[in-house]
């Protein structure tokens, strides 16, 4: 055999080698960048379907979630439970407040700022006093598919009390926990 023909031999087995790696990283690529592809849809759905992340604007659920604290709440929740904290739309903002009344429900609100559901005087962890404001008649009963909403920081909240009941469509989510803002 010819010295060139060797020298060919070996040129053209290298040449065969390089484009066999080349295919193989081209399908290693390929095969990544749709995993990249499912991970990214995955959390998409995740995050648009199932939870929703915020950010709490203003002061009123304070001292229960502060201003700027994030907010990781579950979409899919069915029913809602007494002193459940809820993100809901009212006017084309998303807002934060606590579900102290469900349908059928009786809220009365008297001059001392003393919350009443149902008969039982509502106190809990609440600092504020709960005054009522112009928008509803107390004692007020709470209509069909609806909540009354009321913030933590009772004296400066919008809520129920501004604007009525929180309709059931308008509540995004449930709160689940909350990641408090550390000079963010």
């Amino acid at each position: 055999m010819h010295p060139l023909d060797n020298e060919a031999l070996k040129l053209g087995a290298r040449a065969v080698r390089r484009r066999r790696l080349d295919a193989e990283n081209r399908q290693d690529f390929i095969s990544l960048l749709g995993r990249v592809v499912v991970i990214l849809l995955c959390a998409w759905v995740l995050f648009t379907q199932v939870f929703l992340l915020t950010q709490a604007k203003g002061s009123s659920m304070f001292p229960a979630v502060k201003d700027g604290d994030l907010l990781i709440c579950y979409r899919l929740q069915k029913t809602y439970a007494k002193n459940d904290v809820v993100v809901y739309t009212q006017g084309g903002k998303l807002r934060v407040g606590r579900i102290l009344g469900r349908e059928g429900d009786l809220v009365a609100l008297d001059d001392s700022g003393t919350l009443v559901v149902n008969g039982a005087v509502q106190s809990g962890e609440i600092l504020y006093p709960t005054y009522a404001k112009d928008a509803l008649e107390y004692p007020y009963t709470v209509p069909e598919g609806c909540f009354f909403v009321l913030g933590d920081y009772r004296t400066q909240s919008e809520d129920s009390r501004d604007f009525g009941p929180v309709p059931l469509e308008d509540v995004q989510a449930k709160v689940i926990t909350l990641l408090r803002r550390r000079s963010l």
